[in-house]
């Protein structure tokens, strides 16, 4: 199953790839040159597919837990002051993803959508420390009565030029259900109340719907 977003890009993909495998074939007499062309072209093609899967995820809901967001590593577990909209000291959980992860965005509780912003930026490497206030993104904000408010920063890294958000304030929205995509790689960065018990540690790499970041 390949993400909604990707319809596009995959068509266009495997049209230009197309094309230049049948080029090959026909317009390169060299076999092995001929051969090589195709490979790639194909390489490329599989490339393209696998970054836009979709793998279902049967996500339990459970208001007591907060889910990953997205498949990647964690690598940001701090405190640190969040200035956009609690203007107050929040616990922060980031989590890469490489251009080989699945990069749909879920949404890790149910609850209300209190804020949502798309801000327009650079495209810094998504490791960059000022990238979660420089680079584009979106800023969304649900709550719910086990964690009250929780942040989580969609942001776009070097490769990645579009985010995708289908959080609208003032909807309900289910745990575990497609909440956006980002493009050709990034990071999502979660911002919990101080306090939270976390479920997860540096550098683990979990999967979206599925990995519990924190317990209510």
């Amino acid at each position: 199953m390949f993400h909604k977003e990707g319809f596009q890009i995959i068509l266009g993909s495997f049209v230009l790839m197309a094309a230049i495998a049948l080029g090959a074939e026909y317009g390169i007499s060299n076999f092995y040159l001929q051969k090589g062309i195709q490979l790639v072209a194909l390489a490329l093609l599989i490339l393209v597919l696998q970054f836009f899967r979709n793998p279902k995820r049967n996500t339990p809901i459970d208001d007591s837990l907060l889910y990953a967001p997205v498949d990647g590593k964690v690598v940001v577990i701090e405190e640190v002051f969040e200035k956009e909209f609690f203007k107050d000291k929040r616990l922060q959980v980031s989590i890469f993803m490489s251009p080989i992860n699945v990069h749909v965005t879920r949404y890790c509780m149910s609850g209300n959508v209190v804020f949502s912003k798309h801000h327009p930026g650079k495209y810094l490497v998504a490791w960059h420390p000022k990238s979660s206030e420089e680079n584009e993104r979106t800023t969304i904000v649900l709550e719910n009565k086990s964690f009250g408010q929780v942040l989580y920063r969609q942001i776009a890294g070097a490769l990645a030029r579009r985010i995708v958000n289908y959080a609208k304030e003032g909807t309900q929205v289910v745990q575990g259900t497609d909440a956006g995509f980002i493009k050709f790689g990034s990071r999502i960065d979660l911002y919990l109340p101080l306090g939270t018990p976390l479920n997860v540690s540096l550098n683990q790499v979990v999967k979206g719907g599925i990995d519990v970041i924190a317990k209510a």
